[in-house]
C-alpha cells in the first residue's frame, strides 16, 4: 500500500535544510516525466531516467535529492503518485513553518481588503506565522463565503443558510414549538 504521508516524511528528512528548493527541483523535474509515466517504471527505466536527469543537472544538493527521489519512486512504481507527493510535501513544509493553508469560496469576486482582514483576522486567532490563502469562485453559494482551515470549516453562505433552515422545519416538522 502507497503512504504518500511517509514518502513525504522521507523526502523532507533526506532533503533537511534544503527542503523548500528541493521541491521546487522535484516540481521542475515532474512536467516532462508525466507523459512517461506509464512505460518509466521499474529498475531499469529509473536507472536511464536518472542518466538522462543527471546530464542536464547543475549538481547543487536540492537537484540531487530531487533526482534521487523521482528515480526511487520510478523504481518502485509509484512515480504515477508524484503530485499527490508534492502536494503532501508542501503541506508538510507549510506546518514546519508555522503557515496556516486557508480555503475561502465566496459567491461572487471580493475586494483584497476583505481577503487581507479574514487572513489577518485569521492570524492572530491562530498564532500562525503567516497564512497561505486560496480563494474560489463558487456561484453556488448564492452569496457570503465558506472557510475551509485543516479540518475547521464555517459555512456563512446563503446557500448554507438556507440548508439549516430547511433541515431545522424539516426537523421540526415545520412547526415553532
Amino acid at each position: 500500500m502507497f503512504r504518500a504521508s511517509r514518502w513525504a516524511d522521507a523526502f523532507l528528512a533526506v532533503s533537511g535544510k534544503d527542503a523548500d528548493e528541493a521541491v521546487i527541483c522535484l516540481k521542475a523535474l515532474v512536467p516532462p516525466l508525466k507523459s512517461a509515466h506509464g512505460i518509466l517504471f521499474g529498475h531499469d527505466a529509473a536507472a536511464k531516467l536518472e542518466a538522462a536527469l543527471r546530464e542536464k543537472a547543475s549538481g547543487n544538493m536540492a537537484e540531487e535529492y530531487a533526482i534521487r527521489f523521482i528515480c526511487l519512486l520510478t523504481a518502485k512504481k509509484y512515480l504515477k503518485y508524484i503530485d499527490l507527493l508534492i502536494n503532501s510535501i508542501e503541506k508538510k513544509l507549510d506546518t514546519q513553518k508555522g503557515i496556516l493553508c486557508v480555503n475561502l469560496q465566496t459567491a461572487a469576486p471580493q475586494d483584497s481588503n476583505f481577503e487581507k482582514e479574514l487572513a489577518e483576522s485569521i492570524k492572530e486567532r491562530t498564532g500562525a506565522a503567516s497564512i497561505k490563502m486560496e480563494t474560489q469562485i463558487v456561484p453556488e453559494l448564492l452569496g457570503g463565503y465558506a472557510l475551509r482551515i485543516g479540518d475547521f470549516y464555517i459555512d456563512a453562505s446563503l446557500k448554507g443558510q438556507l440548508e439549516k433552515m430547511t433541515a431545522q422545519l424539516i426537523g421540526n416538522g415545520g412547526n415553532d414549538g
